[in-house]
């Protein structure tokens, strides 16, 4: 492996680079965690992939900076685009493996900022869920739902 490396002229980064025993051990790589994942019917173990906790959190900080209380000045149509835009990306980019858990975390995400942005932008006090149900901001909106690129997308249903 080190002619190899020599070879194409790379290093590799010693900080960075370790040994992982799967399936004891998971390890995260290109934004996927790579390890032991388990069937939700059955239990049954196997090798798998799913989106890694911190590019979750990441892509959910991302959108909390779309839907911050200095863009409620903003056209709603505008923001709903550019979010949309986003989930399709980080859709389109995970769906791979067991996407699931990771999905469900990012729409909850998109609804409590999306409510939370609503409700500052029309000045409403107290709770917006009763304001801004999921019909509103799926259907009447038009809100991506993640778990819907789920469904349609064979090989990413969570195994």
């Amino acid at each position: 492996m080190g002619k190899m490396m020599e070879k194409l002229k790379l290093e590799v980064n010693q900080q960075k680079t370790r040994v992982c025993r799967v399936p004891e051990e998971s390890f995260d790589f290109l934004g996927y965690t790579l390890g032991r994942c388990h069937r939700v019917k059955t239990g049954q173990a196997y090798i798998g992939t799913k989106p890694a906790k911190k590019r979750v959190l990441r892509f959910c900080e991302n959108i909390s900076q779309k839907t911050d209380r200095k863009t409620c000045g903003r056209d709603t149509e505008e923001v709903i685009g550019e979010l949309n835009l986003m989930l399709k990306g980080w859709a389109n980019y995970f769906q791979l493996g067991s996407v699931s858990k990771a999905y469900e975390s990012v729409d909850s995400h998109v609804r409590r900022r999306l409510r939370q942005w609503l409700g500052r932008k029309h000045k409403i006090k107290g709770r917006v869920e009763n304001r801004f149900p999921d019909e509103y901001l799926y259907h009447k909106l038009g809100v991506i739902r993640l778990k819907c690129f789920q469904t349609n997308l064979p090989w990413a249903k969570a195994n």
